[in-house]
């Protein structure tokens, strides 16, 4: 459902709203080996989030990542999806044509269109606070 960079950026994510409710900021390095992604890929992930204001990045020996508190409860997990993926996620034909539409739809049309519907639903009224309240709990994990 999701490409490969818009997973380890959400559960990069997660990780530094964790980490930032606790008043830390973290390294790349640190980030990468707790979501389990590769360094240089989450470099990348990491930059795009924080071009797209999601993370905030510091340079320099102190610097790593972080969220502002105040910004984890508003932060939606859509944000997150679309900064990586796009919009194209809600957008889509479930068996990957090119052209599917209700006029003209391809056999897994109008089941998919549901399912597409209510993704868009849970991104958009998921919060990272929420997200990262499960993983603190221990009823989530990052990495197994």
């Amino acid at each position: 459902m999701f490409s490969k960079a818009c997973e380890y950026g959400i559960k990069a994510t997660i990780y530094i709203a964790m980490q930032s409710l606790q008043g830390r900021r973290v390294s790349l390095k640190e980030i990468a080996e707790k979501v389990n992604s590769p360094t240089a890929f989450t470099a990348k992930i990491l930059h795009q989030l924080a071009k797209n204001d999601i993370l905030d990045s510091t340079k320099g020996p102190a610097g790593g990542f972080q969220i502002e508190k105040k910004r984890i409860d508003t932060l939606k997990l859509a944000d997150i999806v679309v900064a990586i993926d796009g919009e194209s996620i809600y957008e889509g034909c479930g068996l990957g044509l090119e052209k599917c539409n209700a006029n003209k739809p391809c056999p897994v049309h109008d089941k998919f269109v549901v399912i597409r519907d209510e993704l868009k639903q849970m991104l958009q009224n998921t919060s990272l606070f929420e997200l990262t309240t499960d993983l603190e709990t221990g009823l989530t994990y990052l990495k197994r």
